[in-house]
């Protein structure tokens, strides 16, 4: 595996999701890897080495899960909240190809916290929140799994087969050498109703084709994951190249997506009576607003 990262991004992959499906097989999945996006989120704050690479991986397992989404404007929530861990909040999200997130955690306790700790370790007692908010029907969707197990990915897989009944493998990587990182995702899911046009696949753990795709897509090395010489279609083409047919689509490029703008809080503040936006003030009559996600403070007319 290569160590240069200068490789441009549409040639490596860096910052893109790439959809395939394996119509013979009845799978779909997509596969990320993040770069200079990732690079940007992370730098909104100072992280621990451990919980820097929570974070990476739980935008990672964002870009994959609302990269499912098709609607415009839809958007998917990764929320993880705990206690009694070094981290007591972690906030993601993905819209439109843009993704944000946010983690607090206690620094003392963040600092002892060793590489490869299970999720316990990290979070104490918690859950994992995934929602999903339709924009085209209003719709909302939620599902909740504890935090349990050596990963965010495990719980995830988790949450697919309790809350979705569809099985799903997921697979995440994150090199956080310094002063960069880099991570990259892969999942691969049985198709709930088969393709279009065909009739209902009885979807279970233990059908041939996804017994084959699971163990096709979990010999995916991590290093090849974040290697930027690599780039989607190669990886993919890797997996499944012994299959009769694989089908890719790019979709939107990624990049890093925050709301923090004076109008986006005027209108939230607007929505709280006057007399608790007059409490709001500070000396010079504004409203001092700080944005977790990017770690900037916006000052709104009261």
């Amino acid at each position: 595996m290569s160590d240069d990262l200068s490789i441009r991004s549409d040639d490596t992959g860096f910052d893109r999701v790439l959809a395939f499906t394996v119509p013979s097989r009845n799978a779909r999945g997509r596969v990320v890897r993040l770069g200079p996006v990732l690079e940007t989120v992370l730098s909104a704050h100072t992280y621990p080495k451990v919980v820097k690479h929570v974070l990476a991986e739980a935008l990672v397992l964002s870009a994959l899960m609302g990269s499912l989404l098709k609607d415009e404007d839809a958007q998917l929530t990764f929320q993880a909240q705990a206690e009694g861990g070094a981290v007591d909040l972690l906030v993601c999200d993905y819209r439109n190809g843009e993704l944000r997130g946010y983690l607090r955690h206690d620094p003392d306790l963040a600092e002892a916290l060793e590489e490869g700790c299970s999720l316990e370790a990290i979070f104490g007692t918690g859950y994992l929140a995934i929602t999903f908010d339709l924009a085209a029907t209003g719709a909302r969707y939620q599902g909740i799994v504890p935090l349990e197990g050596e990963s965010l990915a495990q719980a995830c897989e988790t949450y697919f087969a309790q809350s979705e009944q569809v099985p799903t493998l997921i697979r995440v990587s994150v090199r956080s050498n310094e002063p960069r990182c880099v991570a990259g995702g892969l999942l691969v899911q049985h198709f709930p109703d088969g393709e279009e046009g065909r009739e209902r696949l009885h979807v279970q753990d233990q059908h041939p084709d996804w017994e084959h795709v699971a163990v096709m897509a979990g010999s995916i090395r991590p290093e090849e994951l974040v290697d930027p010489v690599l780039n989607l279609e190669e990886l993919v083409w890797r997996i499944f190249h012994e299959e009769d047919e694989v089908r890719v689509e790019p979709l939107l490029p990624l990049q890093r997506g925050c709301r923090c703008t004076v109008e986006y809080y005027r209108e939230i503040l607007s929505r709280f009576p006057e007399a608790e936006r007059l409490d709001m003030r500070d000396e010079t009559g504004m409203i001092p607003v700080d944005c977790a996600f990017c770690s900037k403070i916006l000052h709104i007319p009261a």
